[in-house]
């Protein structure tokens, strides 16, 4: 009775088993040379649908909520006469940061947005196009462009995917100066989040 009882509870147990965790056997026997069996196995790797955009200060494919501020500071002997000014600050120094953009469901659309030129709060502003930024070739073969910085407005630029797939993975180095074309009421002009000084970039993937 005993072995009946652990019988009926070994079956019920392989009943109790996902289907997932059932394995393929065969045996073969005879005098066959070669003797062979064979048994198979199924594959199955699911991946997400992702975009990622990281400018400056970031990890990839993880989300970081480090806003870099690049400062441009124009020395008085200086001031509007057309001597580019290096910035400080971004992950790479110096007024450099690194853009890149991930993508894996085909061609990306990439854009910039900002709210205004840039104020000092009283009523004077600096346009973005005295903002200029310098691509350079990073880990990706083909850099990252970088979408014009327009006051007020958003541009956009498309980023096609590598041949032949749907991913986009193309990163760069952008040094941003200001151009120090104008001569402008003293001031400090943007900042953190402030003043018209914060650029939004986007990415946006079907």
């Amino acid at each position: 009775m005993r072995n009946f009882h652990l019988g009926l509870v070994a079956f019920a147990a392989a009943l109790a088993m996902p289907l997932s965790a059932l394995a393929e056997s065969n045996i073969t026997t005879g005098a066959g040379s070669p003797l062979t069996a064979t048994a198979r196995l199924d594959f199955k790797i699911v991946v997400p649908k992702i975009i990622y955009v990281r400018i400056g200060t970031g990890a990839n494919l993880a989300a970081n909520g480090t806003i870099d501020l690049l400062t441009f500071t124009v020395p008085a002997a200086n001031v509007g006469d057309g001597t580019v000014i290096s910035g400080v600050g971004g992950d790479i120094g110096g007024g450099v940061v690194t853009a890149r953009v991930i993508g894996n469901n085909g061609a990306i659309t990439f854009g910039s947005t900002t709210t205004g030129p840039l104020s000092d709060g009283v009523g004077d502003t600096i346009s973005f196009a005295q903002m200029a930024v310098a691509v350079a070739a990073n880990t990706s073969v083909l850099p990252l462009a970088s979408p014009a910085l327009v006051d007020g407005a958003t541009t956009n630029i498309a980023l096609t995917p590598n041949i032949g797939t749907k991913v986009t993975n193309l990163d760069a180095k952008w040094t941003f100066t200001y151009l120090n074309g104008n001569i402008v009421p003293q001031g400090t002009y943007g900042g953190v989040n402030t003043n018209g000084g914060r650029v939004t970039y986007t990415a946006s993937m079907p």
